[in-house]
C-alpha cells in the first residue's frame, strides 16, 4: 500500500462539491493506493468536530452504507437537495465526478 494513501483520501473528499455523492470506489481510485475499504476506514477514524463532509459518501448500487450515522447522512443529504427513491438510492445526476 502506498504511504499517503489516507490524506490523497481526504484531499478528494474534501472536492466533493454539496450536492452531489460519490462513491467509495470512485474516491479510491482517485487516491493511488486506496481502497474502498480503507476509504471508509479513514472516515470510520476522523475525529471529532472534523470539517468533512463524509455525508456525500455512499455505496456502489448509490445507497447509503449501513452504519449508525446513517440517518444524519440521510438528512444532510437531503438539505443539499439529494434526495433518495423509493429505494433509497441517489439520482444518477448528482454522481461525482
Amino acid at each position: 500500500m502506498k504511504a499517503g494513501w489516507r490524506e490523497q483520501v481526504l484531499t478528494v473528499i474534501a472536492e466533493i462539491p454539496p450536492g452531489r455523492v460519490t462513491t467509495y470506489g470512485r474516491i479510491a481510485a482517485m487516491a493511488e493506493g486506496a481502497t474502498p475499504r480503507l476509504v471508509a476506514r479513514a472516515l470510520r477514524e476522523l475525529p471529532t468536530g472534523h470539517d468533512q463532509p463524509w455525508f456525500r459518501i455512499i455505496t456502489a448500487s448509490r445507497k447509503l452504507a449501513d452504519h449508525p450515522g446513517a440517518a444524519e447522512q440521510r438528512q444532510h443529504l437531503a438539505a443539499e437537495g439529494v434526495l433518495l427513491d423509493a429505494r433509497g438510492r441517489a439520482p444518477v445526476e448528482r454522481m461525482w465526478p
